[in-house]
């Protein structure tokens, strides 16, 4: 199988997988908004028979995309899972895995905040069913070709965030996201990079820009005029020419590059916006999350 038909086999098959609360029902609704047959909650036994409905269409005009939302938190259906996709590849299909996760933090407050308890949590805290899940599932994520950290993010940053990944314009062979953060919030746990812009001043102390962000023109202008930005961006840009060439050759279609300062609203957020512009070409296409703007 060419290159091109790994690619468009793996974006015409999507599992979605993840963490209990780490938004895949948000993941599925933004994907079903954008033209796929979206079957929730689905056994991975019938993940083959899924495939067999993609192949009795697979060479009409309105050929469906299927993304098949799979809960596989326990063993039992952990063992089916990976038999299931097996079968799946037996019959020429490359599935994609997407992994949602979010930190334990993260997770407790939103069960909490819904005053839902954790499947697996049984008698004990809230935090055991999450810590209980986490184990169960270390193996699958560590197979997932897409890992999404939706930790710091709302439903409606969740969806930005996943909307280019599975548009119906296939375009660019890789999509590229600069995501901002601050450090006092976390590291993304789906950063592939990690930069650090706390090397430069912080705009939060010139009294004019404290209350702006980076994307206004005064705070952009600020930090990429200060010592070393520019530097930093054609190194970045040099760094990732050989990474994304071989991102394209091994058909890998999503990366993340993570931009942190302190609180992720100055230094962060116009480096992000500079890099996005820099690194975007007709194979890449590179779209904005910012994480932490807005939180302080």
């Amino acid at each position: 199988m060419s290159e091109d038909a790994a690619q468009a086999s793996a974006a015409d098959f999507v599992i979605v997988t993840g963490m209990s609360g780490a938004g895949r029902t948000t993941a599925a609704n933004v994907m079903e908004d954008q033209g796929w047959y979206v079957v929730d909650n689905l056994p991975p036994q019938l993940l083959p028979s899924m495939a067999e409905l993609g192949d009795q269409t697979r060479d009409t005009v309105h050929a469906i995309k299927i993304a098949a939302v799979v809960d596989v938190r326990s063993k039992q259906f952990f063992a089916a899972f990976e038999g299931a996709v097996q079968q799946l590849r037996d019959k020429g299909w490359t599935p994609q895995l997407v992994f949602l996760d979010a930190t334990d933090e993260a997770l407790v407050r939103r069960f909490e905040s819904v005053r839902r308890p954790h499947p697996l949590q049984g008698e004990g805290r809230l935090l055991d069913g999450i810590q209980r899940e986490r184990e169960v599932l270390r193996d699958l994520r560590s197979r997932a070709q897409i890992v999404i950290d939706t930790s710091g993010l709302n439903v409606h940053q969740l969806a930005r965030k996943v909307s280019p990944l599975f548009g119906q314009n296939r375009g660019p062979a890789l999509r590229l996201a600069l995501l901002s953060f601050g450090f006092k919030y976390g590291v993304p746990l789906d950063a592939d990079f990690v930069f650090d812009m706390r090397f430069l001043p912080n705009p939060f102390w010139v009294p004019e820009l404290r209350n702006l962000d980076g994307r206004d023109p005064e705070v952009s202008d600020h930090v990429l005029g200060q010592t070393g930005a520019e530097e930093f961006l054609d190194r970045v840009v040099g760094l990732m020419e050989p990474v994304t060439r071989g991102y394209l050759s091994e058909g890998r279609r999503y990366a993340t590059l993570a931009i942190g300062c302190t609180g992720g609203k100055h230094r962060s957020v116009a480096m992000s916006e500079a890099l996005a512009e820099r690194l975007r070409t007709d194979r890449i296409d590179t779209f904005l999350v910012h994480r932490d703007l807005g939180r302080e």
